[in-house]
């Protein structure tokens, strides 16, 4: 999806609240303090190269080195570039400061949400965009659920708003800044 249909469709959705959702959890991403710090999984079943992909172009066009993802395999081939060699080990050298976005549009399975459970208490940053998985929002400090039934916004979609609002850079109004500020101190948001 190019820019423009990204706007597009940001347009045809601003009185939803996806856009506004995508985009505090794009802003999110970018709070991961070092390049390569944004740590980004999915299921064994699912891998979230495209999100991963869009990310690195983000980072790459904004200049937020920042959202350089590392995307993390489950099973990774010994051969493959060393950039595609990253497995789910890297979680236990996981530290403050650092990012781990979970991508799944099915249910976490067990070993992840334990790995996830321990990345967040060595102090790294957790967030979600999943298909409704209480468990793993649970997990979450920022989480989205993009629901399988026909709402306005499918898995894919969601995968595009977020990565184009993380590399975003625009600033904020003042309103915003407080409202993300009140945000935090008063804590996540819990689904429904």
């Amino acid at each position: 999806m190019d820019a423009a249909s990204v706007s597009l469709l940001r347009e045809v959705l601003a009185s939803t609240g996806w856009v506004e959702r995508t985009r505090e959890l794009g802003l999110a991403l970018r709070t991961t303090r070092s390049s390569g710090g944004l740590l980004v999984v999915g299921t064994p079943q699912d891998e979230p190269w495209h999100v991963t992909a869009h990310l690195a172009d983000e980072a790459r066009l904004s200049g937020l080195s920042q959202l350089s993802p590392t995307l993390l395999r489950w099973a990774p081939p010994e051969n493959a570039p060393p950039h595609l060699r990253v497995g789910l080990d890297r979680l236990k050298e996981t530290r403050r400061g650092e990012t781990l976005f979970v991508v799944a549009e099915q249910r976490a399975p067990v070993p992840l949400l334990e790995r996830v459970d321990d990345a967040r208490r060595t102090g790294a940053t957790i967030l979600a965009l999943d298909g409704g998985d209480p468990e793993l929002e649970s997990l979450a400090h920022d989480a989205i659920a993009v629901p399988s039934d026909d709402g306005p916004v499918s898995f894919d979609v969601a995968q595009h708003l977020v990565s184009t609002a993380a590399g975003e850079v625009r600033r904020l109004r003042l309103r915003e800044r407080l409202a993300r500020l009140a945000e935090r101190v008063t804590g996540p948001r819990v689904p429904d």
